[in-house]
């Protein structure tokens, strides 16, 4: 892999749920905001139907609060909830839209998400929302930059933005990228352990923070990096 280049200031993390960022991302996320980087987050749901054992109409506030403490332990501030429906993500216009109107917005240089692959790297099957929201983001990179696609969104102020350069993805099983997260794998797990009531429904037997991300971040390799490799599949615009 080669190293992921830094030399940009400003990135928006584009995710469907609560804790999608935690794994693996957010050690990226900690590096680039200790380097002056601004980076906000956006998440398509609520991540309401996410714990069993309470209603989504309790849950979704639960989540939303424990996504804005994970973020503030790496450094970020602005986090922007779409409202979807958890679990009924659907590719297509609206949800290309809504990111492109974030991305208008914030104005990028580069955008992260989670793969859109049918696997996971490790080999684990992704699931629907993560795959319709990544490939809508990859779509709605190039939408925001075209001024006839979503002509509405210029009477609301959000003009085209075409500077997104790239649209990076963590959890690729083809990382082409590689970023040195050693020395902020303790802040990605300070930002997992933010999502407690959510762990928590996941049962005793399910791995603490620390052990899943030495799994996810130690298993990447590149030359002259690191124990702790975060792997992104890079998109050139």
């Amino acid at each position: 892999m080669e190293t992921f280049s830094e030399d940009w200031t400003t990135a928006l993390c584009v995710a469907a749920h609560p804790d999608d960022l935690e794994y693996g991302l957010a050690a990226g996320v900690a590096r680039w905001t200790a380097q002056g980087k601004t980076v906000t987050y956006l998440l398509a749901t609520s991540g309401e139907a996410g714990i069993d054992g309470i209603p989504p109409v309790e849950a979704g506030p639960i989540r939303e609060q424990e996504e804005r403490d994970g973020a503030a332990r790496v450094g970020v501030e602005v986090v922007d909830f779409l409202g979807m429906p958890d679990g009924g993500l659907e590719y297509g216009r609206e949800l290309r839209k809504a990111i492109a109107s974030q991305i208008r917005l914030r104005r990028p240089d580069v955008v992260f998400s989670l793969t859109h692959r049918e696997r996971f790297a490790g080999g684990g099957t992704n699931q629907a929302d993560h795959r319709h929201l990544g490939l809508a983001t990859l779509d709605a990179a190039a939408d925001a930059g075209n001024r006839w696609i979503y002509p509405e969104l210029e009477e609301h102020g959000l003009r085209p933005w075409s500077g997104t350069r790239q649209v990076c993805y963590a959890g690729s099983a083809s990382p082409t990228h590689a970023v040195d997260v050693t020395d902020t794998f303790d802040d990605a797990v300070a930002s997992l352990q933010a999502h407690q009531q959510y762990l928590e429904g996941l049962g005793s037997d399910y791995p603490s923070p620390a052990e899943l991300l030495r799994t996810i971040l130690g298993s990447a390799s590149a030359e002259d990096l690191g124990e702790y490799t975060l792997g992104l599949e890079v998109f050139p615009r």
